[in-house]
């Protein structure tokens, strides 16, 4: 008697990639590996604005933990969701670099710590009133405008990169020096070894291995420094408006309004960019999910005592990298980030990682950014219309302020805040000539430039007018249907013939 032993049923396939769930283990080792990606990104702004304030290094440490615990429950939010707020795509948050400038100016105006406080939350709520027609524009964003964001993501994030290659403090002796160019390159070795290895799992987790073995590597070598992970308190729960009441300027609320329009066009590049990564459907109802939730936490988060938020660029080329494209993923990422900051012990173990070891794992990872960029990128058709002048203009409009980073500085306050944003000033570019060429076509010209032309093979209609039936070209030689040579005529210096 034979019995048959039943199959286990098959797991269903979730018709979202971005809803697949993993094993908790691998959940959260990615997750871990996201915070990892982020956590040199989300802890500049507080150090930066509280030096600016005049902090003590306690209180900066507050605003540090502060801002981990607030990144960490809109990282939440915007993966898991709940009616109107959350993308529910795999989107790491934390404090947007958009503002800092803005916020370092309020402080130095005289406003303080508690004029930051009180602008970023009204500028927020305004914010959170304007979603819907930011959500409006995805109609807008065709591949040719996608991918020129992506690659300039991509491209205005490789200094970052450079600079925690060189050691992240431009103040420091040995800012720059071989040894921490050398520990940068070797953790960029190990991401590309441990990639190439057959084994998926280890593949994916490159970077994440990566980083253990570059501070391995630093401990070996004395340019790794735990000593100070034991001081300071072990548990300290953020405490709500630690720094006293927030004040309300009319001048800093608006200052901080227009940082919220570049952060509502940046998070929406962002939404539209792992979209595409991932392969799912973004339409304006999920962008506008995902710039109500970034409101919402930005509006709370002065609570807390932390700043602006929104998503992390460096965390979608994470996404593209690994291929892990689990929201869920990055929900355990954000749940490791609320843990930081009631735990600033655990804060200031990731801290201890050197910023040379984040970044030569930033070099692989800010270039697939802008790898994946090209990529959506080669779908654009660029024959017959100005698809090619847009992404040139584009790229290199967005690349100024990263070539020169005080092009800006005698503008208004308000157009510096705007344009010295790489990713704010291509993707303005990008949306305006393509609504300019691609929507508004009266008066485009027929032989638009010699750039389209030369992005594909032409044939004037006198060369086809000259061929008979039959007529074929055979290593150079042109040959009719009998099988004879055809004499091609000589042209001049200035002609060229074109086979």
């Amino acid at each position: 008697m034979n019995i048959k032993k039943k199959t286990p049923p098959a797991e269903p396939v979730p018709a979202r990639p971005e809803d697949k769930r993993l094993s908790i283990g691998s959940t959260f080792a990615y997750g871990f590996q996201h915070v990892l990606t982020m956590y040199g990104g989300i802890i500049a702004p507080p150090l930066i604005i509280g030096a600016a304030a005049g902090m003590s290094s306690q209180d900066i440490g507050l605003l540090i933990a502060a801002c981990l615990f607030v990144g960490g429950l809109a990282t939440i939010l915007q993966t898991i969701g709940i009616p109107f707020f959350g993308s529910q795509l795999p989107l790491v948050q934390g404090v947007s670099f958009a503002g800092v400038s803005t916020m370092v100016a309020i402080v130095n105006g005289g406003g303080g710590i508690q004029a930051v406080f009180g602008s970023v939350m009204v500028a927020s709520l305004i914010g959170l009133v304007i979603t819907p027609l930011f959500s409006k524009i995805i109609k807008f964003f065709p591949p040719v405008v996608t991918g020129t964001v992506i690659t300039t993501i991509g491209l205005t994030l490789m200094p970052v990169a450079a600079n925690w290659a060189m050691g992240g403090n431009s103040t420091a002796p040995n800012y720059g020096s071989v040894a921490n160019i050398g520990l940068a390159a070797a953790t960029m070795g190990i991401v590309l070894l441990l990639s190439k290895i057959g084994n998926a799992a280890i593949s994916r987790l490159s970077i994440l291995l990566a980083m253990v073995i570059g501070t391995i590597i630093a401990l070996a070598t004395g340019m790794a420094d735990f000593s100070k992970v034991g001081q300071g308190p072990v548990v300290a729960f953020p405490t709500p408006f630690a720094f006293g009441a927030p004040t309300f300027e009319i001048a800093s609320i608006v200052s901080m309004l227009i940082v919220i329009l570049v952060t509502l066009t940046e998070t929406s590049a962002d939404i539209i960019a792992v979209g595409e990564i991932v392969g799912t459907k973004v339409d304006s109802k999920r962008i506008g999910n995902g710039l109500r939730a970034d409101m919402l936490s930005s509006a709370v988060s002065p609570i807390f005592n932390s700043f602006t938020q929104s998503a992390f660029a460096q965390n979608v080329g994470l996404v593209a990298i690994t291929g892990i494209k689990s929201r869920f993923v990055v929900s355990a990422g954000g749940l490791i980030l609320v843990v930081l900051g009631v735990l600033p012990v655990l804060g200031r173990v990731v801290a201890a990682v050197p910023t040379p070891v984040l970044g030569g794992a930033g070099v692989v990872l800010f270039g697939t950014v802008a790898a994946s960029g090209i990529r959506t990128l080669s779908k654009v058709e660029y024959r017959n219309n100005m698809n090619l002048i847009i992404v040139a203009a584009s790229i290199g409009f967005g690349m100024i302020p990263i070539a020169a980073p005080k092009f800006y500085d005698q503008f208004p306050a308000w157009f510096s805040t705007i344009f010295h944003s790489g990713i704010s000033s291509a993707a303005l570019m990008a949306i305006l000539l393509n609504v300019l060429f691609n929507h508004f076509k009266a008066g485009n010209s027929d032989n638009q430039s010699v750039f389209v032309a030369g992005t594909g093979r032409v044939v004037s209609e006198a060369d086809i007018a000259c061929l008979a039936h039959g007529d074929r070209f055979e290593n150079g030689k042109l040959i009719d249907a009998e099988g004879k040579e055809v004499p091609l005529k000589s042209t001049t210096p200035t002609t060229a013939v074109e086979h």
